[in-house]
């Protein structure tokens, strides 16, 4: 008995520890015996039910009709039909909900199954759960704490298909499927979804070759072995079939007609809740043949972060309780970033194909971001946007919550070095570098709820200062300090110098500010087991360091130009006398031992992330923060004087465009 109530208990909560381990009180004992013993008396006292009838008032009985269990789909016959504009789903979908009722009878029967299963434990220590005389592998069972891989980088959206299709064949050879393709109408993903189209055309085609799909002739859905349902998304839900299809013709036929959505909002969390509610019922266990009635696969298509992440813990709920695996054809997020700019060209041809900057949500990859927007010295910024070895964090946590798997797709991956503007393909985002998956597994962003990632960050003051400033530098970018100081007399040089040093008088208390808020964190260092939290503290501490050293000596070294340096005289008298003084970075800070003593800390955090996580967005930003110097020297140039600059000359095409020239109109990208 206490073993059962053991079972019973880590089937319901999933937990390993139960209220039954180690001695059982006594109490207990002696009140599962006078239970029993009630019962007893109870079947004594009362008179039975026999041969299988009711006893009414009268005393006469009236025999009762058993009905069996039997697996309830509905007897539906298939057709070439789409959805209708109107997005409704018409008779068959509410077939649908009359099964789910029906199911509902069914799914009674499985709480019986419980007493039949044996408790076992995966090598990473979590619980699984299975039926007793089943081959392993059968869709009989479900871990309660499965995990999907969080991040599979590909060059190609047809890479990520192929993956899919295998997990689609190994799902048939256990048991009939349904896969449901949920699409994103964004405009940025018309390239990506036909490429999609042209590849499952030869996966559906590969699928039949192998013979699992069955007799394709047969007139009812539930015999059919694969069936296909389309669902669009935008700032609103379509479903595009009015019924799944066994027939991909009609499948690809309907992903022909989404229809371009030009709000720029993507309801994504929500398309995948609608569709587990319309489809959890199909991926029960059957109580007689102890097998799901269907394996149900969720492969979404989109290429943004969507717009409804407060709903995502209600999607991974509903697919986690269901057992429900979501896979993500999707993009790679930025590091540390939430918008990306995407190469848009207008899809339609009567109008101005040059490339143009469309600003797109795909990222961050953590529920909040945990990377500093900082520039290094006003010139050679940190901003530019590069990978960060996962995908956004919302649709990424569904995949690793669910069992599924998020591939992150960009056609620059294959690229060793910094990738140029002109690189980038059409719809794709503009990112710098790429850092290879596998080195990044190790860093992985923690996939748990906003209430779970917060009472983290209150237990860790490394994490919570990390965060705060990160948000405090994204409340604006500090401004580039100003390096060139032309003195063509003496009033001008002097308030271009005190302007400089205004800016600097602005900069320098957000700084300190900055560096205080990290510094809270600093004592938490050596306990922090986390080498993404390592990293993304002493990059940060190191950046910010770095930065307020540059800008107190900026502050000083302006006071110095301001005051006391003059021009060296020209070497040959024939030379111009040099009128410019130019701020450059300087290995050496000949400002104070303080400065100095504070640039060496800044270094030797640097220098920590490039030694201890190489191969990381960490380390490469470090480096390149490395390889700018902290400090600053003057040096001299000469700068023409206004009145003596030369007016352009002028082309004399300018202006007059050839008339034999038709120009295309051009129209800014839409909302993404």
């Amino acid at each position: 008995m206490i073993k059962y109530l053991r079972r019973m208990w880590q089937i319901r909560t999933g937990r390993v520890e139960t209220p039954f381990d180690g001695g059982v009180p006594f109490w207990m004992i002696s009140l599962i015996a006078h239970l029993v013993l009630i019962l007893l008396i109870a079947k004594l006292i009362v008179p039975g039910i026999t041969d299988r009838s009711l006893l009414n008032l009268s005393g006469e009985t009236e025999p009762l009709e058993v009905i069996e269990n039997e697996e309830v789909i509905p007897d539906l016959e298939f057709e070439d039909m789409l959805a209708d504009d109107s997005g409704a789903i018409g008779e068959a979908d509410a077939a649908l909900e009359d099964a789910e009722l029906a199911m509902a009878m069914v799914d009674i029967e499985t709480d019986a199954l419980e007493e039949d299963l044996d408790l076992d434990f995966s090598d990473d220590g979590l619980l699984a759960t299975g039926i007793e005389g089943m081959a392993d592998g059968t869709e009989a069972f479900a871990e309660i704490a499965t995990k999907g891989n969080a991040g599979t980088a590909v060059a190609a959206a047809s890479g990520a298909v192929d993956r899919i299709s295998a997990e689609i064949l190994q799902s048939l050879e256990s048991n009939k499927t349904l896969v449901v393709w949920l699409f994103d109408q964004s405009g940025s993903l018309l390239e990506q979804r036909t490429q999609i189209m042209n590849r499952l055309d030869k996966v559906y085609l590969d699928l039949e070759a192998s013979g699992l799909l069955g007799e394709r002739d047969q007139a009812q859905l539930e015999n059919q072995r694969l069936l296909t349902d389309i669902i669009a998304f935008g700032n609103s839900v379509k479903p595009m079939l009015k019924q799944p299809t066994p027939d991909y013709a009609i499948a690809s036929k309907a992903i022909g007609k989404i229809k371009l959505d030009t709000t720029g909002v993507e309801r994504v969390m929500e398309a995948v809740i609608e569709a587990a509610n319309k489809y959890k019922w199909m991926h029960k266990i059957d109580s007689e043949t102890r097998q799901r009635k269907r394996n149900v696969r969720f492969i979404i298509v989109s290429d943004e972060a969507g717009d409804d992440g407060d709903r995502t813990d209600a999607a991974v709920k509903i697919c986690r309780t269901n057992k429900l695996p979501v896979y993500v054809i999707g993009v790679p997020a930025p590091f540390g970033r939430q918008q990306t700019d995407v190469k848009w060209v207008d899809p339609d041809p009567n109008f101005d194909q040059t490339p143009q900057v469309a600003k797109v949500n795909q990222g961050p990859e953590s529920l909040m971001p945990e990377r500093l927007q900082l520039d290094l010295t006003g010139d050679v910024g940190d901003l530019e946007m590069i990978d960060s070895g996962f995908g956004p964090f919302n649709l990424t946590r569904l995949c690793y919550e669910t069992g599924g798997i998020y591939f992150a797709v960009h056609p620059n991956r294959r690229s060793s070095r910094g990738v140029r503007w002109n690189e980038v393909s059409n719809y794709s985002a503009f990112l710098r570098h790429f850092f290879d998956s596998e080195t990044m597994k190790a860093y992985r962003p923690d996939y748990v709820s906003r209430d779970a990632y917060q009472s983290a960050l209150r237990e860790s003051t490394l994490r919570s200062s990390l965060v705060r400033a990160a948000a405090f530098t994204s409340a604006g970018t500090l401004a580039a300090p100003t390096l060139r100081f032309p003195k063509f007399d003496e009033a001008q040089f002097v308030n271009s110098v005190s302007r400089a040093q205004r800016d600097a008088a602005i900069i320098e208390p957000r700084l300190n500010q900055l560096f205080e808020i990290l510094k809270s964190g600093e004592a938490a260092r050596p306990q922090e087991a986390s080498l993404r939290w390592q990293a993304g503290f002493d990059l940060a501490i190191g950046q910010a360091l770095s930065a307020k050293v540059r800008a107190e000596t900026y502050n000083m070294m302006l006071a110095m130009v301001k005051t006391r340096m003059k021009f060296d005289p020209p070497r040959d008298k024939d030379k111009r006398q040099n009128n410019t003084w130019l701020l450059r970075p300087a290995d050496t800070v000949t400002t104070g031992s303080r400065s100095e003593k504070m640039a060496n800390k800044a270094k030797t955090y640097l220098q920590r992330v490039v030694t201890q996580h190489p191969g990381t967005p960490w380390a490469m930003i470090a480096k390149r923060e490395l390889e700018i110097p902290i400090g600053w020297t003057w040096r001299q140039t000469y700068t023409t004087p206004p009145e003596q600059r030369q007016p352009r000359r002028r082309n004399p095409s300018d202006g007059n465009p050839d008339p034999d020239r038709r120009m295309q109109p051009k129209r800014p990208p839409p909302n993404l």
